[in-house]
């Protein structure tokens, strides 16, 4: 079996010394055929991995800025095979690491293993289960991981050094750091103790830490970078594609706005 796409990047990224660029989109918003141009758009503006989120009626994790786009792909039709389609057009071009986020109400209905399979024949490479805890590994093995793809796991400024360490344990591919608590949103600065968190993370498991959650800048992204493995920017694309999402320059418009972000860590 071949390397997994998320393993060879930050593979790379560590031979050239540098942290990653992590973006996130809703998947049909504001079309799938707009989230296919902006996964290759984004990738030529120096991303090197693609969260798509899977649009859901009740994104409680997320602020309305990702509220709103999951409520516009809806609108616009979007569904889980209709994003899982989106992905294997993207691999007609595009060989960019792409994990899925999603709560687990649409996985439920779609049927774990076989959402696990179809997400892999599509061409995804890691999975972010947003409500579904490490707690859930003993009192439902349905729904344990399986298969090739990686298993991104949350952990909060809150979560106490045991639970890190549960966390971590059955993790792959990389650690989502949510560097600030509440739901997700730009933010002016970054969190005094972040420097800390990712440390005591790493003390726990050898996977990079991607920080995340309010970043928008890149001056925070420089900042975030040096002491991270890879930084995360979504509301802050994401806003930009409610603000084009009329615009026909949208894909140029918001692979602008990104190229310094990911310039950033370089």
């Amino acid at each position: 079996m071949s390397t997994n796409r998320i393993d060879q990047t930050f593979a790379r990224l560590r031979a050239e010394k540098r942290a990653g660029f992590i973006a996130y989109i809703c998947g049909g918003d504001p079309t799938l055929a707009a989230t296919r141009d902006l996964v290759i758009a984004l990738e030529q503006a120096g991303v090197d991995l693609i969260e798509i989120g899977i649009p859901f009626s009740d994104p409680l994790a997320d602020g309305v800025v990702n509220q709103m786009a999951s409520t516009r792909a809806l609108a616009a039709g979007a569904t889980l095979n209709g994003v899982l389609e989106c992905i294997r057009e993207i691999r007609v071009k595009s060989q960019i690491p792409i994990v899925l986020y999603t709560y687990m109400n649409p996985v439920y209905r779609h049927g774990f293993d076989a959402f696990l399979a179809d997400a892999e024949s599509a061409g995804a490479d890691g999975i972010l289960f947003l409500d579904l805890p490490p707690d859930e590994d003993d009192g439902s093995p349905e729904l344990r991981m399986h298969g090739p793809l990686k298993r991104i796991r949350l952990i909060a400024p809150t979560t106490p050094p045991a639970r890190i360490a549960l966390l971590t344990k059955d993790a792959s591919g990389f650690i989502y750091y949510v560097s600030r608590t509440g739901v997700t949103g730009e933010r002016t600065d970054v969190a005094a103790d972040m420097a800390q968190q990712v440390a005591a993370i790493k003390a726990t498991t050898p996977l990079p830490v991607a920080v995340g959650f309010g970043v928008g800048n890149p001056e925070q992204v420089k900042t975030i970078a040096s002491v991270a493995d890879a930084v995360i920017v979504g509301s802050a694309i994401v806003k930009r594609i409610e603000q084009y999402g009329s615009d026909p320059d949208l894909v140029r418009k918001v692979a602008d706005f990104v190229r310094p972000l990911a310039q950033a860590t370089r």
